[in-house]
């Protein structure tokens, strides 16, 4: 049997990248509706549990198929352990960008971290031209900096002043930036290894729901019992991890097609319908700043793609 992965479609990674814009629209507003005294670190650790019970159906599908990837006898001892360490160090950072995904959603609001989570693929970005040697030209140097300039004034409220800026907003920064490190990482196993994206999410989950079950055992053991036990704490964990498993696979499946910074990209306008069911289920208000950064956060990352994109960079 042949390891090496199937040809990429790129067709089949946008379509793919237009349902994680949907998954990627509610999750904020699941993550807010989550009952009274459902603390962030056990409701990350809960929605981690449920992601692992969710992911190991289709692994297992896979290995009675013949599919085994990661397992395949044939494959080098050395390549399995590189695989297997960078699965731990890419599930480390998945974790803890679950806990500031939950923690910031919920300080900062579910339309500024949303915007603020809206700025992964200048990340991404950076991180290829860095390790994949893509290098930029000025108008991507000029869009790029008016985009970093736009997080700035909505870190600060929208005041444009340095005290204004908001702790959680920096916290819902560093959720991009660790995926962004991660996706990079995951992207170019799944490009040159036999590994299956159903394998690398399950383990990414499995790793990230044992540290973060873990550590809040550690910080309150009677929260996370309390999320355990109580059946309302576990129907939105579940909910939660329904989707936040289901964007992930089919995120990684995408990533076989199309480049990080693609996918991505189709996938920026999900803070505007964020946006829409805030005000409608959560009773947010919606302010301009809010509104006005979005819309130079979005044309600025069209921009980057549109230039990428004119490269001819193959996907």
């Amino acid at each position: 049997m042949s390891l090496s992965p199937p040809p990429p479609h790129k067709r089949q990674g946008v379509i793919l990248s237009l349902v994680c814009l949907g998954i990627l629209s509610v999750m904020p507003i699941i993550s807010n509706s989550r009952p009274a005294g459902f603390d962030a670190l056990s409701f990350a650790a809960l929605l981690s549990i449920w992601q692992t019970v969710l992911a190991l159906p289709l692994v297992l599908a896979e290995w009675h198929r013949g599919t085994r990837g990661i397992f395949s006898p044939t494959l080098p001892a050395p390549e399995r352990r590189r695989m297997g360490a960078v699965t731990v160090a890419t599930g480390l950072m998945f974790g803890l960008a679950t806990y500031l995904y939950v923690l910031s959603v919920e300080k900062a609001g579910a339309t500024t971290a949303a915007i603020a989570i809206e700025s992964y693929p200048l990340f991404a970005i950076l991180w290829e031209s860095l390790f994949l040697g893509r290098r930029k030209t000025r108008a991507e140097l000029a869009l790029t900096g008016v985009l970093l300039a736009t997080m700035y004034y909505l870190g600060t409220g929208g005041t444009g002043r340095l005290e204004g800026v908001s702790v959680w907003f920096l916290l819902a920064l560093a959720v991009p930036f660790l995926w962004s490190i991660a996706h990079v990482i995951i992207k170019e196993e799944l490009g040159r290894s036999p590994i299956t994206p159903a394998q690398v999410t399950l383990f990414r989950v499995a790793i990230s729901a044992v540290a973060l079950g873990g550590v809040a055992a550690l910080i309150d053991p009677q929260a996370l019992w309390q999320a355990l036990s109580r059946p309302e704490f576990q129907a939105f964990g579940f909910l939660m991890g329904l989707c936040y498993y289901l964007e992930l696979l089919v995120w990684f499946h995408a990533l076989r097609h199309v480049d990080v910074s693609v996918a991505s990209s189709i996938t920026m306008p999900w803070p505007a319908f964020t946006m829409v069911l805030a005000a409608l289920v959560l009773g947010d208000v919606i302010a301009p700043y809010q509104i006005g950064s979005f819309a130079v956060a979005l044309v600025c990352i069209y921009g980057l793609t549109l230039l990428d994109l004119r490269k001819g960079h193959p996907a």
